[in-house]
């Protein structure tokens, strides 16, 4: 029986908290545009989703050059497999996003 009661306390709490704060989102919105504030403070910025995606498009493209690298080293060093696969995921994931910031540093320039 605690098998299924945890997971579903578990989902019910997130499902909760969600509802709670997009309700009270929803509320606070409408709230504002009743006293006649200007609804584009609402509007989001399109240039976050896609620097968001490209952050974690290089993240994911870093660990997956890093987990080939770290498979490489340990077939043909005495590097152990313990200290190849979480040192290359670190260190190629880390260059991947030093490289995003780089590439959002420079778009930013440009506008």
């Amino acid at each position: 029986m605690e098998a299924i009661l945890i997971p579903l306390i578990v989902f019910s709490s997130i499902f909760g908290m969600v509802y709670v704060f997009l309700n009270t989102r929803n509320k606070e919105r409408l709230s504002l545009i009743e006293k006649g504030a200007d609804a584009s403070l609402f509007a989001s910025k399109k240039n976050y989703r896609s620097n968001l995606t490209l952050k974690f498009g290089m993240l994911a493209v870093g660990i997956g050059v890093g987990i080939l690298i770290a498979s490489i080293l340990e077939t043909y060093t005495v590097l152990d497999e313990e200290v190849a696969y979480p040192s290359m995921i670190f260190l190629f994931g880390g260059l991947f996003l030093v490289a995003n910031a780089m590439i959002e540093k420079k778009d930013k320039v440009e506008e």
